[in-house]
């Protein structure tokens, strides 16, 4: 539950609200930088959005997955590249809870923290005294540019016996380097740029093995004891990301609805598109993929703040599901948007217009490896005919 002193959910949602005009009037900038610009980062800490996912004995917020959902989502009514960076920085502060105290001391000392990451393992850590050195490259590290930390995660370069146990590696990012590589057509303002580590060394009490991590293994003695920390990595991360895609699908109707009154349907004799009957079935659609989508994500939310007040662990059947539940939101939210920019006419391309910069958004973020709908809805699929999982990514 969250903490007793934390801001309401209500209170939390609101703060979000009030960051929207200021993110749609910096939207061009911030796609044509390819970053957020310093004045939207100043708003984001001045609202204490950042302190959700901070654990309560460092002044935290240790807010639910609902709560997340709804904040992320009024996010995204202003822009789907901050919504992004900051579904980042909340699962990824959440799952640094899992490491050291001793680690935590350091990341949470800064109120306005932000943990970026990704979970590849595509660097190598050799063993040396009191921890390790780190090397590697990792890909799609969204939001950090404005991280001063980040996970990476790396294979033993002496694994011992049995196969390689992947090392999460918890490391300033100033200790990295930056490739700016990041020209892309949708979310570009999440800066998902290249990391490279070049001999870092790491301390032991920053590293934790892939196993405590995707057990849920608390290195905190503080946070093992808390059941919000015991909620399989991956649920509470799904959950969490899940409101940015129903939030801008409700941006992407509302701006298609504002534009609406007045606009004729080019070569028909309907002088107002809003007359058209096209235009009811297709505004009825979105508005009804949208709906869904939201009723979803809440359920999916509900479902895991009922397990955390029981206390009752997850079974393999409910690690598929809560992996299905963001690549269906995902596609019902893209579909939503899609019928949206088809029926906003040609005009809708220029772009001050929001609704193909949405689209764009949602098109990247529906690519993400642990998103993409048609991989989410085949390994639900194996489930119910009794498969076994093709994945360990649960």
């Amino acid at each position: 539950m969250p903490h007793p002193t934390a801001p309401t959910r209500d209170e939390l949602v609101a703060a979000a609200a009030k960051l929207v005009p200021l993110l749609r009037a910096r939207s061009l900038w911030i796609d044509e930088h390819r970053r957020l610009p310093q004045d939207v980062v100043t708003a984001i800490e001045d609202s204490g959005l950042l302190r959700m996912q901070i654990p309560a004995q460092y002044g935290g917020h240790e807010s639910d997955a609902r709560t997340f959902v709804d904040v992320l989502a009024e996010i995204a009514k202003g822009n789907s590249s901050a919504a992004f960076c900051l579904s980042v920085y909340a699962t990824l502060g959440w799952m640094t809870a899992l490491w050291p105290d001793e680690a935590l001391d350091e990341v949470f000392a800064d109120p306005h923290v932000r943990v970026s990451g990704t979970t590849a393992a595509t660097g190598t850590a050799r063993r040396t005294r009191g921890g390790y050195v780190l090397n590697g490259t990792w890909r799609f590290n969204s939001g950090v540019l404005h991280s001063q930390w980040k996970i990476s995660v790396a294979l033993p370069e002496d694994p011992g016996d049995g196969p390689p146990v992947p090392l999460f590696c918890l490391t300033p990012v100033a200790d990295l380097r930056i490739e700016d590589d990041w020209h892309t057509i949708g979310l570009q303002g999440s800066g998902s740029v290249t990391t490279v580590a070049e001999d870092v060394f790491v301390p032991e009490h920053r590293v934790i093995t892939g196993a405590d991590f995707y057990q849920n293994v608390s290195r905190s003695q503080v946070n093992a004891r808390k059941p919000h920390y015991r909620v399989p990595v991956l649920v509470t991360t799904n959950a969490i990301q899940s409101g940015q895609f129903v939030g801008a699908a409700k941006y992407a109707l509302a701006s298609f609805l504002e534009r609406l009154p007045g606009r004729p349907l080019t070569y028909t004799d309907y002088a107002s598109q809003r007359e058209a009957p096209l235009t009811h079935l297709q505004v009825g659609e979105a508005a009804l993929l949208i709906e869904d989508a939201e009723a979803r994500a809440h359920r999916f939310a509900d479902l895991i703040a009922g397990k955390v007040a029981r206390g009752e662990p997850w079974s393999t059947e409910e690690r598929v599901r809560a992996r299905v539940q963001i690549g269906w939101i995902a596609r019902q939210s893209k579909a939503a948007v899609d019928i949206l920019a088809a029926a906003s006419g040609g005009s809708s391309i220029h772009r001050d217009v929001p609704v193909t910069r949405i689209q764009r958004d949602l098109h990247a973020a529906s690519l993400h490896a642990m998103i993409t709908p048609g991989v989410n809805v085949e390994l639900y699929g194996r489930s119910l005919t009794g498969l076994e999982p093709n994945t360990a990514y649960l």
